[in-house]
């Protein structure tokens, strides 16, 4: 049995009904749960001596609204994290969907892994899932007057409004986009024997 393997089996043996699913793809271990268990199955990752995931490598989300450009009628937003065990020398990745789509929220996983802390403001920017028991919940990436969430796919490409600096007021000011559409057609020049064609 290989050590992907021997991991996929624990996992199987120590949260069973917490798993949702269990993925082994490509050489890598994803673990699906449900929100509910979410938190106590951080904790249990991080402090059952056979798993010991004492790191958080990363945490993002994800907004499946038009997965892989097909309709998607699961959950909406997602969020992901990449876990590390030095001692175990094994990784995985765990997800959690948000329940509602309205107002995504999962529990925070700062209390079991604090490096959890600005990668969940950075999800919390830019895809608003909200973290319960976060204690510092603010936008990290975008301005603080900053209206939505850039990374949902229903997100305008142009944004809602544009800063500029205002030499009259002598001031920074915001103001609705003023970007117009247009179609850019590349112009193609080609030279006398271009790619060796006469």
């Amino acid at each position: 049995m290989s050590k992907i393997e021997t991991l996929k089996a624990l996992l199987e043996a120590e949260l069973g009904p917490s798993i949702k699913a269990l993925v082994l793809d490509r050489g890598e271990l994803t673990l699906t749960v449900k929100a509910a268990d979410y938190l106590a199955v951080a904790q249990q990752l991080r402090d059952h001596p056979a798993l010991k995931f004492e790191q958080l490598l990363d945490l993002c989300g994800v907004d499946y609204s038009s997965y892989k450009d097909q309709p998607w009628d699961g959950l909406r937003f997602c969020a992901v994290s990449h876990l590390l065990s030095i001692t175990n020398n094994w990784r995985l990745r765990l997800k959690v969907f948000c329940p509602e789509d309205d107002l995504p929220s999962v529990a925070s996983v700062t209390p079991v892994w604090n490096s959890a802390n600005w990668f969940e403001r950075e999800a919390f920017d830019l895809y608003g899932i909200l973290f319960d028991g976060h204690e510092d919940l603010r936008r990290i990436l975008t301005d603080y007057g900053f209206i939505g969430h850039p990374f949902r796919k229903d997100f305008p490409t142009s944004g809602h409004v544009e800063m500029r600096y205002d030499a009259e007021q002598k001031r920074v000011i915001y103001q609705p986009v003023t970007i117009e559409p247009r179609e850019i057609t590349p112009r193609i020049i080609r030279e006398d024997n271009y790619g060796g064609l006469h």
